[in-house]
């Protein structure tokens, strides 16, 4: 701040330049004691490095006024404009006797005449003017050009710009000078800096003009200086608001967006900025209202310096910053109103002391002015942000705050997006996980692993999904999927789904039939969207049922097309370890990958099939058998058909992984991404890859059965004896019981072929087949009834029963657990 001088103001510094002498006058303008100044150097009083014709004539011996920035006992900046006269000492190294600054007065009578009027207007002008011959010497200047300069006239006169300051700029103005002696014409030129008298830095417009006799010769020329500060900082808050619509909010990350807040400000017109954001904020969630009177911990998000590595800093990005109650931050916040403050401010001095970091920053970089601007947005106060100045000698100004409190207001609805993205997103993704399965289970059938990877923070999460889910007979089910759209809403439907996949897999209904029921789903989902196939639109349909296939069995377009709002793509396998055939269908789902025992790799021939949701067109189902050790890899359009490469190349990509030496299920997960990833995913991505093995033949006995009454005890008897031989004789009865209750159906309500079966994994299971579709119903027997008892036995004998439809009629099952020592 600027002060005025007292008149008796008076100091007194030696050679060595401590303070001898402090008067009342010094102690009333920085409030400091003569015991608590005298001896001690005088440097420590001031607030930022003497201007530089202040320090040359210092070193001179010369006296000098100028403006000189002081810091106050409270901590203030105080600026005021002083005189250095040595004083005799007997020494070659002068005394110094500090005063205030006097003003320079025309001296001399006044006389009425336009001469003398003249003179007087030139002497008192508000704006710095100086003469100069036609050598570009001085000649004069008004008092105001001599308290730029820092110089008396005298001491200037016949002196060159460049010999009265021998440093850049004046180099450039001596050069000006001499062009405007030379040509006769004026020359405008603009500058941004600090005046050798000034403490601060200005914007000066300046007019470098002739002077011409009566005759047009040149005799000298004239400069008249315009300080034009207001408008340049006028221009430079246009230039940082418009980096700040720029810049701030470049994505839908809340750190990032705090960060770019920080650096729009730093260096444009704040030398030090924190962005403190609320706990909430951070995590994505609402923020709570602030009651008065309490104290609040906030999340340091973001910082940045015009010095290297924040040193201000008294907490780093991410740290917890305490603010207790009754203290310039909780004003801040709490009012939703911005504040201008210096160190000695009340309140300031309590809060900066509370915290012995934050002291010695203050102390150490001599702050001297800190501007607190609420983030606020939606009416919802999200953080504070803090604007230091220590390297600008201003303090912050009214239009300073003005412009901070509007670069805070764009930030801050970016900030609330970022804000409230984070919290879509989040909750999108956790109801996504909680929807797709666990750790594979442990199935003899396959070994499985997978990876989930949800889409980079630049879009919404997906709805991409995959499940494992073991059937009867000791079969598994691979199902990988793909929802359009993102958000919550694409994570929804695929948790409805990936439940009505499971509730169709227990039924047993073959891939092709499961498929239709599920398009079935899709279309009553949303009965007034029409359907889409999620991707890119290539074609209408993409590939379907007898569209031409590429080499690989990829069809034209199956990249995507899309049609509408809701849908979503399918594939669904079944592998029986038993005969090692797997049966497949798709539903516009990118073809699955085979890789063979001996290493060789192909995209398998499968029907396209339409998107889910189209409604009206077949899905055909393809079986063939699988080598003991095959690999199988499926997964959705998101690992193949990138920003950086399209489908094509995705997939010879994860050809080349795929095709190299046999390893782990888990490695050949991480060396797929690797190969065909370049980058943070733009879609969600499921790699789900599944090695088959075949079943023991000894584990699995199979008879054929007469269609009569008798084969009912024979049934009974084999299965006995199958059991002792594989050492299961603890499940004897149960299964003798259930053996002969599914026999007994089979041969009075089927028709032949009838097949009992026996397998035994990792539980032991019972099966009998008959030629007849009809499915069997449980129910309950009444007291007098004679029959309607055999499945409810099953059902309680059994860790759960059912039926499935086969080619020839249909099979039930039960299972049972095996013995704990098994």
């Amino acid at each position: 701040m600027d002060a005025r001088v007292p008149e008796d103001l008076a100091v007194v510094v030696d050679a060595g330049g401590a303070v001898l002498v402090w008067s009342a006058g010094a102690r009333q303008l920085l409030g400091y004691e003569a015991t608590e100044v005298v001896g001690r150097p005088a440097r420590s009083l001031l607030a930022g490095r003497l201007p530089p014709s202040a320090r040359r004539h210092l070193a001179a011996g010369h006296r000098w006024s100028t403006e000189v920035a002081l810091r106050h006992h409270n901590g203030d900046r105080v600026v005021v404009r002083l005189q250095g006269t040595p004083l005799t000492a007997g020494a070659d190294r002068p005394l110094w006797l500090v005063t205030g600054a006097a003003r320079t007065t025309v001296s001399g009578r006044v006389e009425a005449g336009a001469a003398a009027l003249w003179d007087l207007t030139l002497a008192q002008l508000p704006m710095p003017v100086a003469i100069y011959d036609r050598d570009a010497r001085l000649v004069t200047a008004n008092e105001v050009m001599t308290r730029v300069m820092g110089l008396p006239v005298a001491e200037m006169r016949g002196l060159t710009l460049w010999e009265i300051e021998p440093r850049p700029p004046f180099d450039e103005y001596d050069r000006l000078q001499r062009e405007v002696l030379r040509t006769g014409r004026t020359v405008f030129h603009e500058q941004h800096g600090q005046a050798p008298g000034e403490t601060r830095e200005h914007a000066w417009s300046m007019f470098f003009s002739p002077l011409k006799d009566e005759t047009g010769a040149v005799q000298g020329l004239s400069a008249v200086v315009f300080d034009t500060t207001e408008q340049y900082w006028a221009r430079r808050h246009l230039a940082v608001l418009n980096d700040a619509s720029l810049r701030i909010g470049s994505t839908l990350d809340v750190v990032r967006t705090a960060d770019e807040l920080a650096e729009v400000a730093v260096g444009q017109f704040a030398d030090y900025v924190t962005v403190d954001l609320l706990e909430s904020v951070v995590l994505g969630d609402e923020p709570e209202p602030l009651p008065p009177g309490r104290s609040l911990t906030v999340r340091r998000t973001a910082q940045r310096s015009v010095l290297p590595g924040c040193p201000e800093s008294a907490a780093a990005p991410g740290d917890p910053v305490h603010y207790p109650a009754d203290t310039p931050p909780m004003w801040a916040l709490t009012g939703g109103r911005a504040t201008r403050n210096s160190p000695g401010a009340p309140g300031m001095r309590e809060w900066i002391a509370a915290s012995q970091a934050r002291a010695d920053a203050v102390a150490r970089h001599m702050i001297h002015s800190v501007l607190m601007v609420p983030l606020r947005a939606r009416g919802v106060t999200l953080g504070l942000v803090h604007f230091v100045r220590h390297r600008t000698p201003e303090s912050f100004t009214e239009d300073d705050q003005r412009l901070a409190e509007e670069i805070v207001a764009r930030a801050a609805v970016s900030v609330d997006n970022a804000r409230r993205y984070t919290r879509e997103r989040r909750t999108a993704l956790a109801l996504q996980r909680s929807l797709l399965p666990g750790p594979p289970p442990g199935l003899a059938a396959t070994e499985v692993a997978y990876r989930y990877l949800p889409t980079g923070s630049g879009a919404d999460v997906g709805g991409d999904w995959f499940d494992v889910i073991p059937l009867s007979g000791a079969r598994v089910a691979l199902v990988v999927g793909d929802v359009v759209g993102n958000g919550v809403g694409a994570s929804a439907t695929m948790g409805r789904l990936r439940t009505a996949v499971r509730t169709l897999a227990d039924v047993d209904l073959a891939p092709d039939e499961l498929l239709t029921q599920l398009d079935d789903l899709v279309i009553r989902l949303d009965p007034e969207e029409t359907p889409v196939f999620p991707g890119r639109p290539e074609t209408a349909l993409g590939g379907t049922a007898g569209a031409p296939t590429g080499a690989d069995g990829v069809g034209p377009g199956e990249a995507g097309a899309v049609l509408g709002e809701v849908g979503a793509t399918c594939l669904y396998a079944v592998y029986d370890p038993v005969s090692r055939r797997c049966t497949m269908a798709r539903a516009g789902h990118p073809p699955p990958a085979l890789v063979t025992p001996d290493g060789q790799v192909r995209f398998l021939d499968l029907p396209a099939g339409p998107p889910l949701g189209l409604g009206g067109l077949p899905f055909e189902s393809v079986e063939m058998a699988l080598p003991e050790g095959s690999l199988l890899a499926l997964y959705t359009d998101g690992l193949v058909a990138t920003a950086d490469h399209d489908i094509e190349v995705g997939l010879n990509l994860l050809r080349g992984a795929l095709g190299g030496p046999a390893l782990p299920l888990e490695d050949m997960c991480d060396q797929v991404l690797r190969a065909v990833l370049t980058d943070r995913p733009a879609d969600d991505i499921v790699l789900l890859l599944a090695r088959t093995s075949a079943l023991d033949p000894a584990k699995v006995r199979t008879w054929q059965l007469p269609q009569h009454p008798a084969a009912v005890a024979g049934a009974r008897k084999m299965a006995g004896e199958q059991l002792e031989a594989w050492g299961l004789t603890d499940t004897a009865f149960a299964t003798e019981l259930i053996v002969s209750e599914l026999v007994t159906n089979a041969v009075r309500y089927g028709e032949s072929p009838i097949a009992l079966r026996l397998i035994r994994d990792a539980s032991l299971i019972c099966e009998v087949s008959d030629g007849s579709s009809t499915a069997p119903h449980l129910r309950r027997a009444r007291v007098y009834d004679e029959g309607g008892r055999g499945l409810l036995l099953v059902a309680q004998l059994s860790e759960r029963w059912g039926s499935r439809q086969t080619p020839t009629g249909k099979t039930i099952w039960a299972e049972q657990s095996l013995p704990a020592s098994l």
